[in-house]
């Protein structure tokens, strides 16, 4: 996919576990999650008000860095949005992360979207090593505002790209979440591709 983005900053991406979590000795490979639909929200709007007032939350702030302490990773944070065939765009090289415009900032409520690549022509990508997160883990998004919005990991899942979550990963849910996004399974040489979606899901556990 082509993405047009400029200024893109450095980063410095020091995975914790060298054990080869994801397969370097392929071509490139990049994480392409499916266009989100508008899901349908899985409880009434009243029940689904009330459960998200007492869960923590901040107002609309784009995203400008995220740390993952667990994996030693520390990555700027580009904007991301449609391609012409309403696919969404993904990052233009190993780093940095891109943040979804389409969903919400980090913080707020709802599911908010990063993606990044497992790697990029044989260097590790920025989310390279993600499926190796456990729940508890932690995820730390810097936002424009000065305030960072802390998520804590509540389960890591990996789906083939024709069977993508779309609902689960963009539809309404009733507290503020983080969904993170790269490549995952075996290679196909073919496509050029990984076959699979490794797909984080963590929950807002601080604020401030």
């Amino acid at each position: 996919m082509v993405l047009a983005a400029a200024g893109v900053a450095a980063v410095v991406v020091l995975p914790q576990d060298t054990s080869d979590p994801v397969r370097l000795d392929v071509p490139v490979a990049v994480a392409a999650p499916p266009v989100a639909a508008t899901a349908t929200p899985s409880a009434p709007p009243a029940q689904l008000a009330s459960a998200a007032a007492a869960a923590p939350q901040l107002p609309a702030s784009t995203p400008t860095r995220v740390q993952i302490p667990a994996l030693g990773v520390t990555s700027r944070i580009m904007e991301l949005g449609l391609e012409r065939d309403g696919s969404m765009e993904v990052p233009p090289g190993a780093h940095p992360v891109g943040w979804y415009d389409g969903s919400p900032t980090p913080g707020q409520l709802g599911p908010a979207v990063l993606a990044g690549h497992v790697d990029w022509e044989g260097e590790p990508g920025a989310f390279y090593g993600l499926r190796e997160l456990r729940p508890g883990d932690t995820v730390v998004v810097d936002r424009a505002d000065g305030t960072a919005a802390t998520f804590r990991v509540d389960r890591v899942e990996e789906h083939a790209k024709d069977d993508f979550p779309t609902e689960e990963v963009y539809g309404d849910i009733e507290h503020a979440g983080l969904r993170l996004i790269t490549c995952g399974g075996a290679f196909d040489e073919h496509t050029g591709d990984y076959q699979d979606n490794v797909i984080v899901f963590a929950s807002l556990a601080a604020a401030g």
